[in-house]
């Protein structure tokens, strides 16, 4: 096993031919000792590459059980890397999920709620909050971002990831849905996007940086972009031997679904599957530059998704595998997510049923780097133990808000331990055409009191409630998860709701901005 310090190689062999326990050094151990050289040898510091799927279900990878879906990278990410089975996004749609991503926050904290933000949208992830950008800068670290953001537009493109600290950008500054695509190519030679997407808006473009590239996107070509930008990236932070954070939030599999040649037809699941090769296909393309540079050794790879499949899509939307609901819900369907941490020589093959968030990605990747927290209230904790030494996870609970968090009803669940309690439930138009009747929308908010109470090792689809007459010691823990529950909300600030500061189809980005009449004439 080597560790790498500046232009020293270091070699630890395990002593194969010793018969003593005394002299054997396990996997474990040399973990420990790579981490810790590369923790004290500021010249080569780890590199991150963190990959965020849109709309991803917990049974949409073949790696996590789904018959027909074809992602052999991602599998490869799986057998050599860490599975996690209990991983939780933040909230069950796309803007609040990423706030809570790259700040360590929940998004009640840094007020990317209710719902999502629009090409118009006055507010944004506040620029005082941290990201993990503006965490690695410091310490020298490049950073680039590819794909999907959907944190914000604002005026002058005061959101974009490059105001946040990211270097560079290439992408969609919002969902690839958000404005008009019924005529629109989304596989070739020239199949039409399946639906209409938002209308009255601009056509969704593609941006470098601040400036717009492309109006309308070409999807066909935007893939092969995307991977050439990623892997152009790569390559000259290794040529400079500069530590590197890529963050590529894809846009796949979110409806519509699109994939150029390399990927329509060739998978087994239609559109969706063929999109999803398509996200497999520039992973392939990631690992394989991270092994021609010579830096995969000293890379952390991270993969997860925003929330859970758009279950209303049908086909088109996605799988929740074994897990209740959906996209828009806080049962398991909308916030459980698939994830595989991957790093060849420090984290070892496995699978680990310990709890995890994608909040706990920054505190992690501060860790990891020697980099300092951000001094504000965090919701992360570092997850280094899990993903070296297969251990405990600091984490002992979990948060579950609705689309629409407010003070009025706080948290509607809260899982400690293997068990999650139910304070509130309710259906989304998003979790629709699926025969469970607690999935769409007409499944109204309903309070339960007492909570309804799951034990989600033995029955993780939340199919069958506990009952306190049957099970009397369960009111012990009741009480410690409304305790927990009650600290936790008290100790809840939330912060100015980005979200309702509205719209204005001005702020919406368009390559000619003194053009008429708009939206339409917002093309390039």
């Amino acid at each position: 096993m080597t560790f790498c310090c500046g232009s020293s190689l270091f070699t630890s062999q395990f002593l194969i031919l010793s018969k003593t326990k005394e002299d054997k050094m396990d996997f474990c151990l040399l973990a420990f000792l790579n981490l810790l050289l590369f923790s004290t040898c500021s010249s080569s510091p780890p590199n991150f590459v963190l990959l965020f799927a849109d709309d991803l279900g917990f049974g949409d990878l073949s790696c996590f059980g789904h018959p027909s879906s074809l992602t052999p990278n991602l599998d490869r990410l799986a057998a050599a890397g860490l599975r996690f089975t209990d991983f939780y996004c933040t909230s069950p749609v796309c803007s609040p999920s990423r706030a809570s991503l790259l700040t360590g926050r929940y998004q009640t904290r840094s007020g990317v709620y209710p719902g999502v933000l629009y090409p118009g949208s006055r507010g944004g992830l506040p620029l005082n909050e941290t990201t993990i950008a503006e965490v690695l800068k410091p310490l020298g670290y490049a950073t680039a971002a590819i794909g999907k953001w959907h944190l914000g537009f604002g005026a002058n493109g005061m959101f974009l990831p490059t105001k946040q600290g990211f270097d560079q950008y290439l992408g969609i500054p919002y969902s690839h849905d958000m404005g008009p695509c019924w005529n629109l190519t989304c596989f070739p030679p020239d199949v039409k996007c399946f639906g209409v997407c938002d209308v009255g808006t601009v056509t969704v473009p593609l941006m470098h940086n601040e400036v717009i590239k492309q109006q309308p996107v070409n999807f066909l070509d935007l893939e092969r972009a995307y991977s050439d930008f990623a892997t152009n990236f790569i390559t000259t932070s290794a040529k400079k031997k500069q530590p590197f954070f890529l963050y590529y939030p894809s846009h796949h599999t979110h409806y519509p679904q699109y994939a150029g040649p390399g990927a329509a037809g060739r998978s087994l699941r239609g559109p969706f599957g063929d999109a999803l090769l398509e996200l497999d296909n520039t992973i392939g393309n990631l690992l394989a530059t991270l092994e021609e540079t010579g830096v995969i050794n000293n890379t952390l790879v991270f993969f997860t998704s925003d929330n859970g499949p758009e279950l209303m899509r049908m086909s088109r939307g996605g799988n929740s595998g074994p897990l209740k609901c959906g996209k828009g819900t806080t049962y398991e369907g909308g916030m459980r997510e698939p994830a595989i941490a991957y790093w060849p020589g420090t984290i070892r093959p496995g699978v680990t049923h310990e709890m995890a968030s994608t909040l706990d990605i920054l505190p992690t990747i501060a860790g990891l780097a020697g980099a300092k927290l951000p001094q504000v209230m965090l919701d992360g904790v570092d997850m280094t133990d899990i993903l070296i030494n297969q251990g405990k996870s600091k984490r002992e609970t979990m948060m579950f808000y609705p689309t629409d968090p407010s003070e009025k009803y706080g948290l509607f669940a809260l899982r400690l331990g293997k068990y999650k309690a139910h304070f509130y439930t309710r259906g989304a138009t998003h979790s629709s055409t699926t025969p469970d009747h607690d999935c769409p929308a007409f499944a109204v908010l309903k309070a339960h009191d007492p909570p309804a109470m799951y034990d989600l090792e033995a029955d993780p689809s939340e199919n069958y409630p506990l009952s306190l007459e049957e099970r009397p010691d369960l009111q012990a823990v009741l009480e410690q998860i409304k305790n927990v529950k009650e600290k936790f909300e008290a100790s809840m600030v939330f912060g100015e709701s980005q979200i309702s500061k509205g719209t204005d189809p001005n702020l919406a980005p368009c390559c000619n901005p003194q053009c008429i009449p708009r939206p339409s004439c917002c093309h390039c």
